[in-house]
């Protein structure tokens, strides 16, 4: 059976190859289509890409790695320039992979305590809530790749199992 960090170093992993994928399909995009409203939770899919921004590495990264609770707006815009956006985002993914592997074991036995975005104090299973992390970039994921077919593009498969089929075929 793997270990805990095993299982979230593969969900890192696979945050890094699915979000590297998505960019490359959301790359040619014209510029009015990125960011009109398609109806997505964030309206645009630049909007999304700036939520996942926020949450995964200016919230989630920030309460993992440091214990600390920025406050931010879920729909703020941290980067405007596309191309820095999409830089940001995968740099961002890389990190993740680092962080996991410096936890002591017993730490994803714990808890992660933050202050939630209405100033609330929190306390929620750590291993639940870093699953929360990657399932929610999941999420928001398939918000764009909606986005991307109802705009009349094609996408390659996100799903986890590719990942693990392209990483068995280079073993």
């Amino acid at each position: 059976m793997p270990s805990w960090p095993q299982h979230f170093s593969t969900l890192a992993r696979y945050n890094v190859w699915a979000t590297r994928r998505l960019l490359a399909a959301v790359g040619d995009l014209p510029e009015e289509a990125y960011r009109r409203d398609v109806g997505l939770f964030f309206k645009s899919i630049h909007g999304t890409l700036n939520h996942l921004l926020v949450g995964e590495h200016h919230l989630w990264f920030v309460r993992f790695s440091e214990g600390t609770s920025p406050r931010l707006s879920l729909d703020a815009e941290l980067e405007s320039d596309r191309q820095k956006l999409e830089q940001r985002l995968v740099e961002g993914a890389e990190r993740w992979q680092a962080l996991i592997q410096s936890w002591p074991l017993e730490r994803f036995d714990g808890e992660l305590s933050y202050i939630t975005m209405r100033g609330q104090p929190a306390n929620l299973p750590f291993c639940a809530t870093l699953a929360h992390v990657f399932n929610h970039g999941t999420h928001h994921r398939g918000q764009v790749t909606a986005a991307l077919t109802a705009l009349g593009r094609t996408i390659t498969e996100l799903d986890l199992v590719y990942m693990l089929q392209e990483e068995s075929k280079r073993s």
